[in-house]
């Protein structure tokens, strides 16, 4: 009689095991790593992208209204002697129509203690004129955030003599968003926008 032998098979043995599972583990941990990177550099480029077209047209909206504004202020001491300011508010007045006037002040609040971030507030004072009287009545007060994350934010204002403002600088430098709920926790900073604009008072351009 023949006898038919089989032969038992081999299993992995212990090592072959931790090898495997080292080998696995070493290859499962490079991918996260990377799909970690490519997550925070998409949501530094993202937020990069936000803070450029925010600042962009907030700055559009500013340049706009000092251009068709009147009145600024604040002053420089001795216009003659030092006829430019550096200050980190505007104030002018705007003119809807002939009976309706808006009185603008745009400055730099501090939201995050006195070295910042800060935010853009403009209080905005509407005033109607009495038809009859020819004075001007206010008719109420409302503020509004212009912008958030501001790190900085300066008026370059230059007067003539007249006390006039010939020229107008903006000059903002916003960062990325600070709210660490909102974001993927990254080593990577998201680097921070500056933008810089110079306008001239349309009154004052026209009266030339």
């Amino acid at each position: 009689m023949n006898r038919t032998h089989r032969r038992a098979r081999r299993a992995f043995s212990l090592v072959e095991l931790l090898i495997a599972v080292t080998i696995s583990s070493t290859l499962l941990a490079a991918c996260l790593a990377a799909l970690d990177a490519s997550f925070k550099s998409y949501q530094a480029t993202t937020e990069s992208a936000a803070v450029n077209v925010t600042t962009r047209l907030t700055m559009h909206r500013l340049t706009s209204l000092i251009r068709n504004g009147d009145n600024f202020g604040p002053f420089p001491v001795n216009p003659r002697l030092t006829p430019q300011i550096s200050v980190n508010e505007i104030e002018f007045l705007s003119t809807l129509d002939e009976n309706t006037q808006q009185l603008w002040q745009i400055r730099r609040v501090a939201q995050g203690g006195d070295l910042g971030p800060y935010r853009l507030e403009a209080r905005v004072e509407s005033f109607s004129r009495d038809v009859d009287t020819g004075a001007w009545n206010s008719t109420g007060v409302f503020d509004q955030n212009l912008l958030y994350r501001v790190r900085d934010a300066v008026f370059t204002l230059e007067y003539d003599t007249a006390r006039r403002l010939r020229r107008a600088t903006v000059d903002l430098t916003v960062g990325a968003h600070d709210d660490a709920g909102d974001r993927i926790t990254t080593d990577l900073e998201t680097p921070l926008i500056r933008m810089v604009s110079s306008v001239r008072p349309r009154r004052l351009a026209s009266a030339r």
